[in-house]
């Protein structure tokens, strides 16, 4: 019996990162990703609309009869982005200077730190089954003490046990969990990508700024 014939699928490779400029791990942390770029641009409002346009044009390419309604709808999201920049650095701007370090569990934060003004430390650089070490806890401890650090986050993909323990040896509080790789569930906090700015933007600077109606503890 001859197989169905799977219908045939467009693949479309997008110049997502057109315009882009990334930014590249360093520090002790970064480890052996030192010197590789980092992958999260898309948690700067800004690279995002940059990826919106590379998005509808490969759409627009791809079927022409709709071309001017994706760049209709992406002038529209476009526009969200702005605002959601504006938010986002308006809601931090509300920290003190010396409360803007942001620690987290993976180094996913760095375009939204440079937008921010946020200085960002984090226990690895990106997900991997080298994370939560004995020296990444020691580091992170220690950027805690020296700096001060109010509170720590960590992401909803990951475990936050290794980021406790930071918590248990330290004056440190958590401060929540961030979203980056994912979104919640329809009715949780970040159930879209605009969502997800906001609520990490206020999840962080609820934590820095001592706010215990926050998640964390």
């Amino acid at each position: 019996m001859r197989a169905a014939r799977r219908p045939r699928r467009h693949v479309l490779r997008l110049p997502a990162l057109l315009g882009v400029a990334l930014l590249l791990l360093t520090g002790c942390a970064a480890g052996a990703s030192e010197g590789k770029p980092n992958p999260h641009a898309w948690m700067s409002p800004r690279a995002a609309q940059r990826y919106t346009d590379s998005i509808a044009e490969a759409l627009a390419e791809l079927t022409p009869e709709h071309a001017e309604e994706f760049r209709e709808n992406a002038r529209r999201y476009q526009e969200q982005l702005e605002q959601v920049q504006t938010e986002v650095r308006d809601i931090v701007a509300a920290l003190p200077a010396d409360h803007r370090v942001l620690l987290t569990c993976e180094g996913a934060f760095s375009y939204l730190a440079r937008d921010t003004g946020l200085t960002e430390h984090y226990l690895w650089p990106v997900n991997s089954d080298d994370q939560g070490t004995a020296q990444q806890i020691r580091s992170a401890i220690d950027t805690v003490r020296q700096r001060g650090v109010p509170a720590v986050f960590c992401e909803s993909t990951v475990s936050d046990r290794t980021m406790r323990q930071v918590v248990d040896a330290t004056e440190a509080r958590y401060g929540g969990t961030l979203y980056v790789d994912s979104l919640s569930e329809e009715g949780g906090p970040a159930p879209t990508f605009l969502d997800l700015l906001r609520h990490d933007a206020r999840t962080i600077t609820a934590g820095l700024s001592g706010d215990q109606g926050g998640e964390g503890s």
